[in-house]
């Protein structure tokens, strides 16, 4: 497998995490009852749009078609995200915590392709993995402060 698209393949990954995870936020959002945990919901379903498009001009740039849509993993866990709540009076608490769990799961991906001595990114790319990856961890950090706000 040629370089560009091995880099590829790994930003299309990334992608359609991306994907999930903007879905996920546009669920967590129409559930989240605290009106300050709805705003961050909907505001990093916003951010994870962006962060869409800019994976998708990186791998344009590397000569390769970005993937279309999200993962049957990602459906499964935004399903799971709708039933879990109604096992508890909870609501917002319960969405939080799904957010925690898959902003964890984003932060190892990234940090993953960003580690890999094996494939060596180019500046650009590698310069808005990061940035991606350190507002993922912003989020997780504000998620943890209102999960604690609400406990």
């Amino acid at each position: 497998m040629k370089y560009t698209e091995n880099i590829s393949n790994r930003l299309n990954d990334l992608l359609e995490k991306t994907y999930d995870a903007e879905k996920g936020y546009k669920l967590a959002a129409e559930e989240a009852k605290a009106p300050y945990v709805k705003d961050f919901l909907k505001d990093k379903e916003k951010q994870r749009r962006a962060f869409g498009f800019e994976l998708k001009s990186e791998i344009m740039e590397f000569g390769e078609l970005p993937e279309k849509g999200g993962s049957l993993k990602g459906e499964m866990h935004r399903l799971w995200m709708k039933l879990k709540p109604l096992m508890t009076d909870d609501k917002t608490e319960k969405i939080l915590e799904e957010v925690e769990r898959g902003e964890k799961a984003s932060l190892e991906e990234y940090n993953d392709i960003l580690k890999n001595s094996e494939m060596r990114l180019p500046p650009s790319t590698e310069r808005l993995l990061i940035q991606q990856r350190d507002a993922i961890q912003a989020a997780l950090n504000t998620s943890r402060m209102y999960e604690e706000l609400l406990s």
